[in-house]
């Protein structure tokens, strides 16, 4: 069963879509709550946690895409509902699961749940996807290669082709010695838990290190990394005594290979 919660202010418009889904579609849509205001779906979106959001766009107070703005992740999928073709794109820059024309009629309202359930079966499989990889690369120091997911999928790379890795937000660029770059769309924490923890320091905030690439470390003019590469890279005050720990005491498991 999926659980929705609906927001509309015209009261015809939700008794209407109650109708639809009590007629055709009871046995696999059930609706918490039905509400007339974004305010009072944000409240019911936190308390009730749906599946599915059908927001109307149109209302007085604020417009359906105000809702967005209360919060920081969206954990649910959204319908947007509206009698206005125009607002199509806006609508998918929300990465909507789907938009429907009032009024609604069966068959979409159908589709979209089909769309929802075969969504849903995909994330499933990915999750298994990155659990597997995430386990072997629990052994990564042995297996010697790690699997890094992209945005279009996982990309197989020798743990000691990797300079360092750069934050970027809630991606990771990952530098190979190489010079090539792989964008991860993984957080750098993320990254760092994959990787061995013998041969990678975190020396500031958004910076990873091979710590097998590390030319020299100098404290002149600030706290300064230059690896082998030449690219120099600041240590944050409060990692530099995590690092030079890390340094006196290297022990690679990664035979460096160009």
């Amino acid at each position: 069963m999926i659980n929705c919660i609906l927001i509309d202010d015209e009261s015809k418009a939700r008794e209407s879509f109650k109708e639809l889904v009590n007629r055709y579609l009871a046995n696999r849509l059930n609706i918490i709550i039905a509400c007339d205001s974004i305010k009072d779906a944000v409240e019911a979106i936190k308390k009730h946690q749906p599946d599915i959001v059908f927001l109307d766009i149109e209302m007085p107070e604020e417009n359906g895409f105000q809702l967005f703005k209360y919060f920081n992740k969206i954990d649910f999928e959204v319908v947007f509902t509206t009698a206005f073709n125009k607002y199509a794109i806006n609508a998918f820059k929300h990465s909507a699961l789907d938009y429907l024309l009032k009024p609604i009629n069966y068959i979409e309202l159908r589709d979209v749940l089909n769309k929802y359930a075969h969504k849903k079966d995909l994330t499933t499989q990915q999750e298994k996807i990155d659990i597997l990889l995430s386990n072997l690369n629990i052994g990564s120091h042995i297996l010697s290669k790690i699997a890094l997911p992209t945005l279009t999928g996982y990309q197989m790379e020798k743990i000691n082709h990797i300079l360092y890795c750069e934050a970027d937000q809630n991606y990771t660029i990952v530098h190979l010695l190489s010079g090539k770059q792989i964008i991860v769309s993984k957080t750098l924490k993320n990254i760092q838990e994959l990787l061995p923890e013998e041969s990678f320091c975190r020396i500031h905030k958004s910076t990873l290190i091979n710590l097998n690439y590390v030319n020299n470390y100098s404290r002149v003019d600030g706290h300064k990394v230059s690896m082998e590469n030449g690219i120099i890279l600041d240590v944050a005050g409060r990692r530099i005594e995590g690092f030079i720990k890390a340094i006196t005491s290297i022990k690679s498991n990664t035979t460096p290979s160009h």
